[in-house]
């Protein structure tokens, strides 16, 4: 039996807010490993450029949780408001979500700057960040836009 509009997106909005409960305590770990460096003996050591670095990983994984949050708290506000609101609703959720990924890409990209920064030098802390800006870049982004179909509409009953 298919589902209809109302099915799919009370169905979609519930996978979304699923997806999201998962992200939530990784981005929430990081957030919480981030805040305690600067306490650390070592972090004094730190470069200028690290010190940047360290505060826009920060700042990025702050970044990322307000968006991860945001569906939930859009969809407490706005329950109850027809098929219409909802479907809406998913959409900007999804477009929130999204940015969040990117914001937790850069939080861990700049948190694997700094340690490798502290153990290995700049130069080597330079090529794994990068290394990690890509692994992400490819597998959060590049492979799920390369499985797309050129000129495929998403199916209206998945």
């Amino acid at each position: 039996m298919a589902e209809d509009r109302k099915e799919r997106v009370d169905r979609e909005l519930i996978e979304l807010l699923n997806e999201l409960r998962v992200a939530l305590p990784g981005v929430q770990v990081l957030f919480a490993f981030l805040l305690i460096v600067p306490f650390q003996q070592r972090f004094a050591d730190v470069s200028e450029v690290s010190r940047l670095i360290y505060f826009a990983g920060l700042a990025a994984s702050a970044a990322s949780i307000a968006f991860f949050v945001a569906p939930a708290t859009y969809h407490r506000l706005n329950l109850r408001r027809g098929t219409d609101e909802k479907e809406r609703m998913l959409l900007t959720s999804n477009r929130l979500a999204i940015i969040g990924t990117g914001l937790v890409a850069a939080g861990i990209t700049c948190s694997v700057f700094i340690v490798a920064d502290l153990v290995f030098g700049s130069f080597e802390a330079t090529v794994a960040a990068a290394i990690t800006a890509v692994v992400f870049s490819l597998l959060w982004y590049g492979l799920p836009l390369a499985m797309r179909r050129d000129g495929d509409e998403p199916e209206e009953d998945s």
